[in-house]
């Protein structure tokens, strides 16, 4: 689906070289841009000059102020539009004569891999962020991103040292889950992808692999919620690895090896509209995975299987005879 987005600075992580970057997809996957996004705003109303919110951006050191009345955004103002109003005499003209109004937004409840493509795909420095009444309720920078990610990784890496639990014993039953997933169906995609990580948690997999697994999960609802009339996501665990296998019912994909280059994207301008369609999906799947493979026709449906090989289980050790 994505990557992280160049124009994202990217923390310095306490982590090893294999899993900082799963601990980084895996947080862009989880945290809701609600989570990440400012919400003690600064912004103006249609009525104000435009030397007024040159003041705001200077006291605030802000180099963008969203229109706003009554919750309701209007537009929003650059600092390339206060220079702009400097050079042509126009810097005590009222806001709304001068504003952008075609803005594009966020909204709260989306996944902040969303809001990371965002930056990436229009190059802009902010996005007002809106809630389900399109109510503004924060924005977004790049500067909020960074420094989010910086601190969950923080506390992802205290978590780890805290939490090392040993794998699990010899024996433990294999493991089989298996998820419908519906055509389109955003508001539930990555359920599945919880309950492999749930499952893998209570086998006492180590957090490295769980990673691994969810986010080869994670791509495989995605695809099949955007790219396909639905299908099923099937997992299997056992002591020697974790399989994952997503089947769907079309359109299929008529030319493989095409499909599996980084970059190459089918997606309709609603998907992009949301944020995929990068064209990273597949690779991701394949990077994350020590077994990948991919059948798929024209009109036949598409399998996907990607297999993550888990560490020897540890022997249960022998009662120590009494003496």
């Amino acid at each position: 689906m994505l990557v992280p987005s160049p124009l994202i600075p990217m923390p310095v992580l306490p982590l090893t070289s294999e899993q900082s970057p799963l601990v980084l997809l895996d947080l862009l996957f989880k945290l809701k841009v609600r989570d990440v996004m400012t919400t003690d705003l600064v912004t103006a109303r249609r009525a104000d000059t435009l030397r007024y919110v040159q003041a705001l951006m200077k006291t605030h050191r802000i180099t963008g102020v969203p229109v706003v009345e009554n919750g309701r955004l209007f537009g929003i103002v650059s600092m390339d539009d206060i220079m702009t109003a400097l050079d042509r005499g126009h810097i005590d003209d009222p806001v709304e004569r001068h504003m952008t109004t075609t803005v594009v937004v966020l909204e709260e409840d989306m996944p902040l891999s969303f809001g990371a493509s965002y930056f990436d795909k229009y190059r802009f420095g902010r996005f007002p962020v809106l809630n389900k009444d399109n109510s503004v309720v924060g924005i977004l920078t790049s500067r909020d991103i960074s420094a989010s990610l910086l601190l969950e990784l923080y506390k992802e890496y205290h978590k780890l040292e805290a939490q090392v639990q040993p794998p699990a014993p010899v024996g433990a039953p294999r493991t089989s889950l298996q998820v419908r997933v519906k055509q389109n169906d955003l508001e539930n995609a990555g359920k599945g992808a919880h309950e492999i990580k749930r499952a893998l948690a209570a086998r006492r997999v180590d957090p490295a692999h769980i990673r691994r697994a969810s986010i080869a999960a994670y791509e495989m609802e995605i695809n099949l919620v955007l790219h396909s009339s639905g299908g099923t996501l099937r997992t299997t665990i056992d002591n020697e690895s974790v399989e994952i296998v997503a089947r769907d019912r079309g359109p299929g994909i008529a030319d493989v090896q095409l499909a599996l280059q980084d970059g190459f994207s089918t997606a309709n301008d609603w998907i992009r509209s949301l944020g995929f369609g990068a064209g990273m999906g597949l690779g991701n799947i394949r990077r994350v995975a020590d077994e990948f493979s991919l059948d798929s026709k024209a009109g036949g449906g598409t399998t996907v299987r990607a297999v993550i090989r888990l560490p020897p289980p540890v022997p249960e050790e022998a009662p120590h005879a009494g003496g």
